[in-house]
């Protein structure tokens, strides 16, 4: 049954990242933007503040009110305000690209670039690689920290090492990482480009606290289960 569990999980991320790839190409379709389509403004803080709760809302999949979690979630959240801010709102670093080079840029990091290489080349390169590669990235992060809450909640205190626990120690924090990883690199702006550093530095710092406190309920359980499984990298091979 686990592993059939497991093989679900595969099928469906397959399915999903091929349907993913397919919007990429055919219809320019972004999970990091998933609201873009609806009616707004160019300079729109309404629309600012629905995507940071709809983001948000993925903050519900972890216990926030441990005290522990509250700092990585409160980083996590500031990258998401930092991200739309600038999206729909105060476009800070097309206020400094256009400083440093006199002309203007769109407040995305990728366009001088796009200058560099030519619009037509950066083009083919965003819509076919860039823009899928992201989607995809944040379609993995998405599902590790929803199944990897599933797989917690029905635990019901026990220790969960099947699934995806079996692979990775941390999933819901690597799911964290790998979410804010994909808007970066289809949208990174200086804000965004700063505090991801910060946040993964964090994520890595909460995922050793747990795993200390784990030790100290489950004891050798735990410790051996630490031995096998990596905390937030899975292995390629045994």
């Amino acid at each position: 049954m686990r592993k059939l569990e497991l093989i679900s999980l595969v099928l469906l991320a397959l399915l999903l990242s091929v349907l993913l790839v397919w919007l990429s190409i055919r219809c320019t379709f972004s999970l990091a933007f998933p609201l873009s389509y609806l009616p707004h403004r160019a300079i729109d803080w309404g629309f600012v503040v629905l995507n940071v709760i709809l983001f948000s809302l993925f903050v519900l999949f972890i216990r926030f009110r441990k005290k522990i979690t509250r700092l990585p979630s409160s980083i996590y959240l500031a990258f998401i305000v930092a991200l739309f801010a600038e999206m729909y709102g105060f476009p800070l670093t097309m206020y400094i690209l256009t400083w440093l080079f006199g002309s203007t840029f769109p407040g995305c990091l990728w366009y001088p670039l796009a200058v560099l290489t030519g619009e037509d080349l950066f083009t083919s390169v965003f819509l076919g690689f860039i823009l899928p590669a992201s989607n995809l990235i944040i379609l993995m992060g998405i599902l590790l920290i929803i199944f990897g809450w599933r797989k917690i909640y029905r635990a019901k205190g026990k220790l969960v090492t099947t699934g995806i626990y079996g692979h990775v120690r941390h999933p819901q924090y690597l799911g964290f990482l790998l979410l804010t990883l994909g808007m970066n690199i289809l949208w990174v702006t200086i804000s965004t480009l700063l505090l991801w550093p910060v946040l993964a530095i964090l994520y890595y710092r909460l995922a050793k606290k747990e795993d200390k406190q784990l030790e100290e309920r489950f004891g050798e359980e735990y410790r051996k289960y630490e031995r096998t499984v990596p905390m937030l990298i899975p292995r390629v091979s045994n």
